[in-house]
């Protein structure tokens, strides 16, 4: 996993990221959100997946989060 860009989004207390990742399938969602938390060290519930791309034929994915400081600040954000 290589981290492209990483932007600290104070304002809503997150950080907004972009990730590439090398995998034989599409990840999905839910593999992408637990993958983001553990290179971040936060909790599932406080990762948002927005985007897992990639073009025809490539291993790579881009994925595009947001990691929240907590679970109640993405509450706050997406209620």
């Amino acid at each position: 996993m290589k981290l492209v860009n990483e932007l600290r989004n104070d304002l809503l207390k997150r950080r907004e990221v972009s990730l590439i990742i090398n995998a034989e399938s599409n990840p999905g969602f839910e593999i992408a959100r637990r993958m983001v938390s553990e290179k971040f060290g936060s909790g599932e519930d406080s990762v948002v997946i927005n985007n897992v791309l990639s073009k025809f034929g490539s291993r790579d994915f881009l994925i595009d989060a947001f990691v929240y400081d907590s679970v109640e600040d993405r509450k706050k954000i997406l209620h």
